[in-house]
């Protein structure tokens, strides 16, 4: 009259399964409970960084404001300049002088997109190497 039925057995194992499962997960806490629980690092994305211009531009400590303005004036109208020597009057300093620098606003222009094509590659290439630095 010891017969056990599949049903018997399959309860059977279940419960095996059940508590082996509590042994396993009480195991684990006791071994993770005199461990120091690792933080995970907190990853900033690229666009959270801090950026400061002091990094990368010489700026007085109490002249910010001019330097600032200096170099959003001056950056972009010397390389529109040298854009307009080397590019239109071909490096001739005669032809240069025939061209009429003194409509700065298109000198400037001129020079702001040639910048800001420049700083956007840089940019570019800066996100790229921050994404393989991270290791993904």
């Amino acid at each position: 009259m010891n017969e056990t039925t599949t049903e018997d057995k399959l309860k059977q194992k279940r419960n095996m399964l059940y508590y082996n499962q509590l042994i396993l997960n009480e195991r684990r806490a006791k071994s993770f409970h005199g461990r120091k629980t690792k933080t995970a690092k907190k990853r900033t994305s690229f666009g959270s960084q801090k950026v400061d211009f002091k990094d990368y531009l010489f700026i007085p400590q109490q002249w910010e404001f001019v330097a600032y303005i200096l170099y959003f004036v001056g950056i972009p109208y010397t390389v529109g300049a040298l854009f307009l020597f080397l590019f239109i009057a071909n490096a001739n300093w005669e032809s240069f002088q025939l061209l009429n620098l003194n409509a700065f606003p298109v000198v400037w222009l001129i020079g702001y997109e040639i910048v800001s094509v420049c700083l956007l590659i840089w940019i570019m290439i800066l996100y790229l190497t921050y994404e393989s630095e991270e290791g993904y």
